[in-house]
């Protein structure tokens, strides 16, 4: 359809296919380097997908940081990115990464309340407060949960900072592409679950990441986050759709100065 390839990301990294399995063996060895510390599988839905991942700092944690995935609302689960909170927890923090179901078994507003009832959940477990962060889908998930009609003001303002990463903020241009057949959203859905039309908000700070390699419809989006809500805005220079999350396994990084600073 006319926005499919404005949407694509795989065809224009080099070496695309290769990023994946690496994700998932770098995930698995950190799980394994942190034995007990590292509490897997920790459910917070019925469905066998509504789970999540808590590793912990040595010592009392500092707060919480939830990372949610991407894959367009379409693939992964938590098990490839469990690497990626190296960076925190060097810092003392705690780390959940939940697993959601995907579409088209599920509608994205679905989504949305899985990840509601995730953080409610993870809240429930630590204490202290809340970051959030998350990667292209899972950038839109977190924006999401600064919408005051969904998490229980207890949680939603224990929420410091939302970092959302390459997000998609505005569903509508999704409505033309082939992957809406999926989504199965119309005009309203769109609006309805698109962060750039929410005006009631917990009052975190915001700061919208984008890798300055992203597609130019990725770079727009970001744009449109800061822009609707006057967010921070930070363009990771060199990086493309698949690597800007690396920063999040540095414990040295800027980006992850921001959530535990």
């Amino acid at each position: 359809m006319e926005l499919d390839d404005a949407y694509a990301n795989g065809a224009y990294i080099e070496n695309a296919e290769a990023y994946p399995p690496r994700w998932a063996a770098s995930a698995e060895d950190f799980r394994n380097s942190l034995h007990e510390r590292a509490r897997l599988d920790i459910p917070y839905g019925e469905g066998v997908r509504q789970r999540f991942d808590l590793f912990l700092p040595e010592g009392t944690p500092k707060g919480v940081f939830v990372f949610v995935h991407g894959g367009y609302w379409l693939a992964f689960d938590k098990s490839s990115w469990s690497h990626l909170a190296r960076g925190a927890i060097a810092h003392g923090w705690a780390v959940a990464m939940p697993s959601y179901d995907l579409c088209p078994d599920v509608r994205i507003a679905d989504i949305t309340r899985q990840i509601t009832a995730a953080v409610t959940r993870i809240a429930a477990e630590m204490d202290g407060p809340i970051a959030l962060a998350g990667h292209s889908a899972g950038g839109h998930l977190v924006a999401r949960m600064l919408d005051k009609a969904l998490l229980p003001a207890e949680v939603g303002e224990r929420i410091k900072t939302v970092i959302p990463i390459s997000p998609l903020a505005d569903l509508r241009p999704l409505l033309r592409t082939s992957m809406n057949q999926k989504f199965r959203m119309d005009s309203a859905a769109a609006i309805a679950e698109s962060p750039v039309d929410m005006t009631d908000r917990y009052p975190a700070e915001v700061t919208v990441w984008v890798g300055g390699e992203e597609r130019p419809a990725f770079l727009d989006q970001a744009i449109w986050l800061v822009e609707a809500w006057e967010a921070d805005h930070v363009i990771a220079f060199g990086k493309h759709h698949f690597n800007v999350i690396d920063q999040l396994g540095d414990p040295e990084s800027d980006l992850v100065a921001l959530i535990v600073n």
